[in-house]
């Protein structure tokens, strides 16, 4: 199964671009389109669930925007992740969390819509690197600056 998610967004661009080819991707396709206007129909499709877990264990290959919590949650997952920016955010973030995650090997990075049916064809068949989570030292930190300033 193919799992395309927006997040809590909308991407109506990326959902339509996917309804359109599934028929001719020969796999189940579910999409997650959020607060998109396009309703998709040629595939099973929903706004929101509780949660997507159950799609992502389902999932051979999984499509999203390039959202910062969805590209985390799916890569510390070990899912095989296609990601797409957004080119109506505010900033160009989705990219560069994109490149970031893709330099890293741990996901491809697609630009545009005529190359997506390569791109899950390619990751289906890749071995992405495995994504660690980085140490987190803010409280560290934190507490580093605070007794700092108790001896001033």
């Amino acid at each position: 199964m193919i799992f395309v998610t927006v997040g809590t967004t909308d991407f109506d661009d990326l959902v339509r671009a996917l309804d359109d080819l599934a028929p001719t991707l020969g796999d189940e396709l579910v999409i997650q389109y959020g607060h998109g206007t396009y309703e998709p129909k040629n595939c099973e499709a929903f706004r929101f669930a509780p949660s997507l877990q159950p799609y992502y264990e389902k999932a051979d290959v999984v499509v999203s925007h390039g959202g910062l919590c969805t590209v985390m949650e799916a890569c510390q997952n070990g899912l095989k992740l296609v990601g797409m920016a957004n080119p109506d955010r505010f900033d160009d973030h989705q990219s560069d969390i994109l490149a970031f995650m893709h330099g890293a090997g741990h996901m491809i990075w697609c630009r545009s819509y005529d190359e997506l049916p390569q791109a899950i064809v390619v990751a289906r068949s890749t071995t992405f690197k495995p994504y660690q989570v980085p140490e987190c030292r803010i409280a560290e930190t934190v507490q580093d600056y605070l007794s700092g300033l108790g001896r001033r």
